[in-house]
C-alpha cells in the first residue's frame, strides 16, 4: 500500500509540506532552489500569524504571490501558474499541522472516505526523498496504477463507465467552500467569524490573492492537498445525493457502481448506462453548489470499458511505429502526436525517446538540422507542457551548428517567432536555461529571467512584512550558483527527465 498524507502526524506533515519539492511542483530548471529561504523564513517566523509579521496589510497588494503565466494552447488560453510568497507558505504551513487542525483534517477525511464505492486516488504521496522529478514520476505511476489499471479490471464487474472532469478546477474553487468542506456549510455559515482551521486557511488564501474568494493558487502540493477537501466533501455530498434518490426510487435504486476520482476527474462505472447517467446528473449538482461546473467536452459515456480506460493519446503512440530510420520522420510522427493529442503526457514521453536517441550523436546532417529545429518549434509553439524537454532538444540540435553567428542569428530568429505566443513567461524561463551559458543576444522580459542576470533579487511584493522578514528575502537567493556554474549548455536528459528508460 502506498503512504499517503493521511497517514502521517502533524509533525511530519509539517516537515513534507516544508520541502522545497513540495512548496512549488511547476518543473523550473533545477538551479531555482527555494530550500534555503524557506528553511531561513521558517526559523524566522514559524508558528506566527500573518498578521504577526505584517508591517500593513497585504491584503490590499495585488502581486504578493509571483504569477507566471503558461500557455495552455499557442492561442490566447492560459494557465498562471503560482509561486506562493514564503512567508504566506509558511503561515498557512503551520494553520495546517498543529496538532488540533491536523486532528481535525484527518478525522474529516475518514468521512469523506466512508462510501467505499467511491474511491479517491489523488491524496499526496508521502515521500522521505527531495527530488522533483521522482515526486512526478510516483504521481504518474500512481495515477497509472489506481486509475488506468483499475479501470482495466473494472471491465469484469462493470460493463460501461462513464468519463468526466471539472472545468478550471483549482480557478473555481470558492475559498469559502474550505471551512464548508470541514465542518459542513450550515455550521460554517453560523460561524463565519469562529476562529477555526477552515475560516484561518480561507481567510489566508484571500490575504494572499488581494482579497478574491474565487480560486486558489496552482503549484503547489498543499493546494493540491486544500483541493482535496473541497472535492473529499463533494464525494461526501454526492453520497448523500444518491441515497436520497435510493429512497424515492425503491424499485430502481443505484446500488452497483463504483467512482474513481482523481483530483477533479472522475470515471463513474455501472452495469447499466443509465444509471451511470443518473449518476453523472446528480453529481453535476453536487459540484454546482459548489461553484464547479462539469466539463461538457471532457464528458462520454463508452461500453468499451478497457479500450477507453486507457487514454487516446497513449493508444494511439502505442499503435503508431515509433521509431523510423531518419530523425526527420521519427519527429514528424511526434508531430502528429502532438496535432492529434496536444499536451498530452504521450507527447511528453515520445519527446524524451526521441531525445535520447539524438543526445549521443555526434553528427547530424547539415541539411537535416533547421528542418528538425523548425518541427520542434512549431510543437513547442502549441503545447507548454513539453517546454522542458522541447527547448533541451532545440539546445542539442542548435550544438551541431558549428559557427556561432549562425546559431545566433537562428536563436534570434526562433525567439522572435515564439515571442509572437500571448503569455510565454514559462518558456521564457526555459529559453534561459539552454542560452544562460552562450552569448545570445536576448533580452527576455518575463520577471523572473531578471533573477539570473541581477535586474531583480525578490520575485515577490515584500513591501508589507516587517523588517526581520524582510531582510531574509533580501540576503537568501532562490538560485543555487554552484548548479549554475556546473550546467552545460545542452542539459542531460537525466536533468529534465522524469522516466529512466
Amino acid at each position: 500500500m502506498k503512504k499517503t498524507i493521511l497517514k502521517i502526524s502533524a509533525s511530519e506533515a509539517r516537515s513534507f509540506f516544508l520541502k522545497q519539492c513540495n512548496y512549488c511542483n511547476i518543473n523550473f530548471p533545477k538551479y531555482f532552489d527555494f530550500q534555503p529561504l524557506l528553511d531561513k523564513l521558517d526559523n524566522t517566523i514559524s508558528h506566527r500569524r500573518v498578521k504577526d509579521i505584517q508591517s500593513n496589510s497585504p491584503k490590499t497588494i495585488e502581486d504578493v504571490n509571483y504569477l507566471l503565466y503558461s500557455n495552455k494552447d499557442g492561442s490566447y488560453s492560459w494557465r498562471p501558474l503560482q509561486l506562493v510568497n514564503p512567508a504566506m507558505y509558511i503561515c498557512l504551513v503551520d494553520i495546517i499541522t498543529t496538532e488540533d487542525a491536523w486532528t481535525k483534517i484527518l478525522s474529516r477525511f475518514k468521512e469523506f472516505q466512508s462510501n467505499k464505492n467511491i474511491v479517491c486516488c489523488s491524496i499526496p504521496l508521502y515521500r522521505k526523498t527531495d527530488s522533483r522529478n521522482l515526486l512526478t514520476q510516483k504521481t504518474i505511476l500512481n495515477w497509472w496504477e489506481e486509475i488506468e489499471q483499475k479501470s482495466i479490471e473494472y471491465s469484469l464487474e462493470y460493463s460501461c463507465f462513464l468519463n468526466t472532469d471539472i472545468v478550471d478546477c483549482y480557478g473555481s474553487i470558492y475559498t469559502h467552500s474550505i471551512p464548508w468542506a470541514l465542518f459542513g456549510k450550515d455550521y460554517s455559515k453560523e460561524h463565519k467569524n469562529e476562529d477555526n482551521i477552515g475560516n484561518a486557511i480561507d481567510s489566508l488564501i484571500q490575504t494572499m490573492s488581494y482579497g478574491q474568494t474565487n480560486g486558489i493558487p496552482q503549484g503547489s502540493v498543499i493546494f493540491d492537498f486544500i483541493a482535496e477537501m473541497v472535492l473529499g466533501y463533494a464525494d461526501m455530498q454526492l453520497t448523500q445525493k444518491i441515497s436520497e434518490y435510493n429512497d424515492k426510487h425503491p424499485n430502481d435504486k443505484i446500488d452497483n457502481y463504483k467512482i474513481l476520482r482523481y483530483r477533479d476527474d472522475y470515471r463513474i462505472f455501472t452495469v447499466i448506462q443509465e444509471k451511470a447517467v443518473v449518476i453523472a446528473k446528480l453529481l453535476s449538482e453536487v459540484l454546482q453548489d459548489l461553484n464547479f461546473k462539469m466539463n461538457s467536452q471532457k464528458t462520454f459515456l463508452t461500453k468499451d470499458v478497457v479500450r477507453d480506460a486507457i487514454k487516446p493519446d497513449k493508444r494511439f503512440w502505442n499503435e503508431s511505429k515509433q521509431l523510423e530510420d531518419s530523425l526527420q520522420k521519427h519527429l514528424l510522427l511526434i508531430h502528429s502526436l502532438s496535432e492529434k493529442f496536444p499536451n498530452s503526457g504521450s507527447l511528453s514521453r515520445a519527446l524524451d525517446e526521441f531525445y535520447d536517441r539524438i543526445y549521443t550523436k555526434k553528427k547530424i546532417r547539415a541539411n537535416d538540422i533547421k528542418v528538425l529545429i523548425s518541427i520542434v518549434v512549431d510543437i513547442m509553439s502549441k503545447n507548454p507542457r513539453v517546454y522542458p524537454i522541447t527547448c533541451s532538444i532545440l539546445a542539442k540540435l542548435m550544438g551541431f551548428i558549428s559557427k556561432e553567428d549562425k546559431r545566433k542569428d537562428l536563436m534570434e530568429t526562433i525567439y522572435n517567432k515564439l515571442d509572437k505566443v500571448p503569455n510565454v513567461g514559462f518558456l521564457q524561463v526555459w529559453l534561459q536555461r539552454i542560452t544562460i551559458k552562450e552569448n545570445y543576444r536576448i533580452d527576455f522580459t518575463e520577471n523572473l529571467c531578471g533573477i539570473l542576470n541581477g535586474m531583480i533579487q525578490v520575485p515577490w511584493n515584500i513591501s508589507w512584512l516587517k523588517g526581520d522578514c524582510k531582510k531574509v528575502f533580501e540576503k537568501v537567493t532562490i538560485i543555487n550558483h554552484e548548479i549554475l556554474d556546473q550546467l552545460e549548455s545542452t542539459p542531460s536528459p537525466k536533468e529534465i527527465k522524469i522516466f529512466e528508460y
